[in-house]
């Protein structure tokens, strides 16, 4: 056999090994890696937390979002390792390879656009659960009312961002942890007050409905706290929102003589639990607060609150501004 014809022969099988192995390349592409035929567009997979590699590889297969389990979790590994996937759900818009998916998982990616919500100061935990509810599908508004029974006032009101899979247990721990993170500042404060923080959030989330401006709230608070100093029922209306949902326009006589330990004209002392959920202004003018000789205060119709030292001078104020 020649030299030309042996060197012919080795080309030729050459570039059939490299044939056989591009067809093989691309079979292990096509029944593997890139994503199935009947890839199920638009699709949003739920990836629960402790599930394994392989359980989710399997999960992954049987939503049609993979087309082979085995290849997906070598990958998976390959990238990020066995724990590399990250829980949560996943919103699959169009077909995606292999690869991608596992970089996806591995990052976090949920492909889903997250939605704005914001909880004004001096919300109640029905008011929040209403917001919620009205954005988040998966939210479960009687979850989130029973879960958080012992968390009114410790809820931080403020601008939150949740993807849209988002439920009651995602927002209540959101909201407490933020009430650690934007207080942890003043929390030195908080301990060396010679006040528990339920009263300290208790009496914030009555100075919240009491005053829009923070000098009222360092004011209101003074007066308050006088008011417990000597032994002097608290006698503010803000807390007949949470017993009736009423305001001080709307309140009757009967209601001021409801038997409630939110009554604070009935019962002395601060309510069992806050009202609302204060803000960080209304929690730091609790602490704050203006010492001053006045006892008593009034809010006019265009909100500018007026301060008195005894009863005879509120009484003259009310009716001059409260008429």
């Amino acid at each position: 056999m020649s030299t030309l014809l042996f060197l012919k022969k080795e080309i030729q099988f050459i570039a059939a090994f490299f044939v056989i192995f591009l067809i093989g390349i691309g079979m292990i592409y096509s029944f593997a890696i890139a994503p199935p035929q009947n890839f199920e567009v638009d699709n949003l997979v739920i990836l629960s937390r402790g599930a394994t590699l392989q359980e989710v590889a399997n999960q992954l297969h049987r939503e049609r979002v993979i087309s082979s389990p085995r290849i997906f979790a070598r990958i998976v590994v390959l990238y990020g390792g066995e724990q590399g996937v990250q829980a949560g759900s996943y919103y699959f818009e169009k077909p995606e390879n292999a690869f991608r998916i596992a970089e996806r998982l591995i990052e976090g990616d949920q492909g889903l656009d997250p939605i704005r919500v914001t909880i004004p100061e001096g919300v109640t935990r029905d008011t929040i659960a209403d917001l919620f509810s009205d954005k988040f599908e998966r939210f479960n508004k009687n979850e989130f009312l029973v879960k958080t029974a012992d968390s009114e006032g410790y809820l931080f009101p403020d601008t939150y961002f949740f993807f849209p899979d988002t439920t009651a247990d995602d927002v209540i721990e959101r909201m407490r942890q933020n009430f650690r993170d934007r207080t942890v500042e003043i929390y030195s404060v908080i301990e060396s007050s010679d006040r528990s923080l339920q009263d300290i959030i208790t009496m914030a989330s009555i100075v919240e409905a009491e005053a829009y401006e923070f000098q009222d709230m360092r004011k209101i608070a003074g007066v308050l706290w006088k008011r417990l100093e000597i032994g002097m029922p608290l006698q503010v209306d803000v807390t007949f929102r949470y017993i009736n949902g009423k305001g001080t326009f709307d309140l009757t006589y009967e209601d001021l003589a409801l038997d409630s330990p939110y009554n604070t004209y009935v019962y002395t002392g601060l309510p069992p639990t806050p009202i609302s959920n204060p803000g960080l202004d209304a929690i730091i003018a609790t602490l704050d607060y203006v010492e001053s000789d006045y006892l008593f205060f009034l809010a006019d119709n265009s909100g500018t609150v007026h301060y008195s030292e005894d009863f005879e001078e509120h009484k003259r104020k009310k009716a001059l501004y409260l008429q």
